[in-house]
């Protein structure tokens, strides 16, 4: 009993570094942000300009929400799904794993709890990423018919004005 505790506290103290990793995160984006509102703006359209410009293809940086993820969502649903799987595990081979089964389904609970919101979460950006790119799609074959049927369309009027033009040429003769 006393290695499952040990377990226990060493998980904890990584839980407590990740989320001092995100504070200090925090800080940062905060402190940056103040000293971008100290500097004239003369001087920030200079740095501005010489700046490239990135496309949204070629991404569009680093923030908060992504490292929100990295930091917390993704070790909590881990944490919670390879506790889970270590009890069960523990449990098909060890009785006394069985015998406190009480104390570690809450806490699977406890840890369910914030990893299955986050999970939603996710699959719900998920679901309008793929709603996002449905749409585009359907927009884009739409203007590529629209673009085939003015092609389509030119080149039969310059093949009657072709024809026209031939008639008034024999005409002529």
């Amino acid at each position: 009993m006393n290695i499952w505790i040990t377990i226990l506290e060493i998980l904890a103290v990584a839980l407590a570094s990740m989320g001092c990793l995100v504070m200090i995160t925090v800080l940062y984006v905060f402190a940056r942000q103040q000293v971008r509102r100290m500097v004239p703006k003369k001087e920030m359209k200079q740095v501005e300009q010489e700046k490239p410009i990135m496309s949204k293809e070629k991404g569009e940086g680093v923030t908060f929400n992504d490292i929100f993820m990295f930091m917390i969502a993704v070790p909590l649903v881990l944490l919670w799904v390879g506790f889970a799987g270590f009890v069960i595990h523990t449990g098909l081979n060890n009785s006394s794993v069985l015998e406190n089964i009480e104390a570690y389904t809450t806490l699977i609970a406890i840890l369910g709890g914030p990893a299955l919101l986050i999970i939603k979460d996710a699959l719900d950006v998920w679901k309008q990423e793929q709603a996002e790119k449905t749409a585009f799609y359907k927009v884009k074959a739409q203007s590529v018919i629209d673009y085939n049927d003015s092609m389509q369309k030119q080149s039969q009027m310059i093949e009657t004005k072709a024809q026209e033009q031939e008639h008034k040429m024999e005409m002529k003769k």
